[in-house]
């Protein structure tokens, strides 16, 4: 036991007790259980890792391993006692995902078949209108495990060369090489598994004939060039192990400095009255605003929206790209995943194509507009192509939106900004830490098959429960060492309680929270909450720590957001994160997770 003080007034101290962290009584109670005199034997703590942790391969060799880790605190081999068994449950070697597992799905289907971690205007270090550009964000995005990164290429001011920035913004330029050349550098340094570059063309075909010679120069063997304009299928990401691919829509005639935006969201950045002067608008909550529901159907913003004239509207069609002579050929030779919509609407724009795959990118407004009456048609286009979303234009702060709306719709490619924190970003970390983190999770197999009807998965479909997931949330720790204590609450301790649901589909769209646990530094909860799933299959766990503050807005504590799908059954210990995502050196929580069918 130790004394921390508190400095009420010049004359007032409040002196509280600083506790060692004790096992919750569920924990003693287990123990008692799988223990014999007071001692966990290698077969007691065998069955406890089979019976409770849901480890069916686990064998006397593996809990006599564990044991031996603890050695320190008991003579070698004879077992665990209460306090080593619940520093082994509280400990790193217990996450809820399994890091030995890697990457544990098929890699040899089409890229159509798998959701990509995607960045958008990656070269961004803040907001859309005035940040710097720069290549740090872009490496970031790679050590994070980001497989597509987003690059908007204009001409430099002598019209000479070209830069990266947002264009028509107060946003400094970056020299295109530079990015590019990091890009070579650090690729590959999270994940084997291919990254994409997609570019918004602003150039002439003189200069576009110059990005062919950088990209040719700077990737070498590495760059992944088509036999061919077009392609019947997607190369797989296995077959793609270490190799750059190029995505943007066939080059076309500049058509100079007063063009009008045509990129892929361009047209949206233009729009409206005052969506370009507007201030970046702050977080409304101290650690992000809450994602929007998709339980509504259909946004606010769609009153006054037309999406098939919108659509007609953004971008030219294939075919005036066809009709384009003034091009450079290097350049369209470089194009992997062509990209751009074909002339005419929404169903025009959803057509397959038996003999050829594209891309498509619909900004976050058009994909929820057009699920309202095509969800099923945008399910089946993306069995065999890839649907990039990308933020709505009035986005100026680089906050994101809810990614459930495309990956719920199979869109491969949502596109985040990767310095908009928040919490949506936190359930595109989640998502993504799936599948050993390499930037590629397979798609669940009702997105890619069709049924006996010729049927594919309905997004708005009320389905049954499949499974409900039992969380029990029993304590926290580590603030008081990675903290000031004085950081909470200037008066006490602080009163922290955790918020903890699901993100997926709208019916199993739901969060819930604690009480709070006044002056307490290691918060003891126990309490247990049950989350029915329809959709386990695309249902991220959402938990947050926070501390109460009745005078002003509660204090952000940690947060984490884990695919359930690869959760662990059992006791675990919980890595929490900051709202950068950088994981906190110890805090954490003891959570137990049960799957009840």
């Amino acid at each position: 036991m130790s004394k921390q003080t508190y400095s009420v007034c010049f004359c007032w101290r409040r002196r509280f007790k600083l506790a060692l962290a004790e096992a919750p009584s569920e924990i003693k109670t287990l123990f008692e259980e799988y223990s014999e005199n007071e001692i966990m034997t290698p077969s007691h703590l065998k069955r406890f890792l089979v019976e409770v942790q849901k480890q069916e391969k686990a064998t006397e060799e593996d809990a006599q391993a564990i044991i031996d880790s603890f050695r320190h605190f008991h003579r070698r081999g004879v077992g665990l006692n209460l306090e080593s068994f619940f520093k082994y449950l509280f400990g790193e070697d217990n996450p809820p995902l399994l890091p030995s597992h890697g990457v544990n799905h098929n890699m040899n289907l089409p890229l159509s078949h798998y959701f990509i971690y995607t960045g958008h205007n990656s070269y961004l270090t803040g907001n859309q209108l005035s940040s710097d550009c720069s290549d740090v964000p872009i490496i970031n995005a790679l050590k994070r495990g980001v497989r597509v990164i987003e690059l908007d290429i204009w001409p430099n001011a002598a019209k000479d060369n070209i830069d990266v920035l947002h264009g028509r913004t107060l946003t400094t330029p970056v020299e295109l090489i530079r990015c590019l050349r990091s890009i070579k550098e650090y690729a590959f340094v999270a994940s084997e598994y291919p990254v994409v570059i997609t570019l918004e063309d602003h150039l002439t075909p003189d200069l576009q004939a110059r990005v062919a010679e950088m990209v040719t120069q700077t990737f070498g063997d590495i760059l992944f060039t088509p036999n061919t304009d077009s392609v019947k299928e997607f190369p797989s990401p296995e077959s793609l192990k270490k190799r750059i691919i190029i995505s943007t829509k066939p080059p076309k005639e500049y058509l100079g400095a007063n063009e009008k935006g045509k990129g892929d969201d361009s047209h949206e950045k233009v729009k409206g009255d005052d969506s370009q002067h507007r201030k970046p608008s702050g977080e409304d909550e101290t650690w992000g605003k809450e994602f929007p529901s998709l339980k509504g159907g259909t946004l606010d913003d769609f009153k006054d929206y037309n999406v098939e004239e919108y659509l007609n509207d953004e971008e030219e069609s294939d075919e005036l790209d066809k009709s384009q002579h003034n091009e450079a050929p290097e350049y369209r030779h470089l194009i992997a995943i062509h990209a751009g919509k074909p002339k005419g609407g929404l169903e025009e724009c959803l057509k397959v194509d038996p003999n050829k795959v594209r891309r498509l990118s619909l900004s976050e407004q058009q994909l929820e507009k057009a699920a309202i009456n095509h969800g099923k048609q945008i399910v089946r286009f993306t069995q065999r192509n890839i649907l990039r979303v990308y933020p709505k234009g009035t986005r100026i702060d680089s906050s994101n939106y809810n990614p459930l709306i495309g990956w719920m719709h199979g869109a491969q490619m949502v596109a985040f900004n990767m310095q908009g924190y928040g919490r949506s970003l936190w359930l595109m970390h989640g998502m993504f830490r799936a599948n050993g983190g390499c930037g590629y999770v397979k798609k669940p197999d009702f997105l890619l098959n069709s049924g006996p009807d010729n049927e594919v998965f309905d997004p708005k479909a009320k389905l049954p429960v499949k499974t409900t997931l039992k969380v029990t949330v029993y304590m926290g720790e580590g603030w008081y060492y990675d903290f000031k204590h004085t950081h909470f609450d200037q008066y006490s301790p602080p009163d922290f309680y955790t918020r903890v649901g699901i993100a997926g589909v709208p019916n199993d769209t739901v969060m819930k929270r604690t009480r709070a646990i006044e002056d307490n530094w290691l918060p003891t909860w126990n309490e247990v909450f049950e989350f029915p799933l329809t959709v386990p299959e695309l249902a991220l766990l959402r938990i947050e720590v926070h501390e109460y503050d009745m005078s002003e807005k509660d204090d952000f504590g940690g947060q984490t957001c884990l695919p359930i799908w690869e959760l662990r059954s059992g006791i675990r210990a919980i890595p929490l994160h900051s709202q950068k995502g950088e994981k906190y050196n110890s805090v954490k929580l003891l959570m137990r997770f049960e799957f009840i069918n």
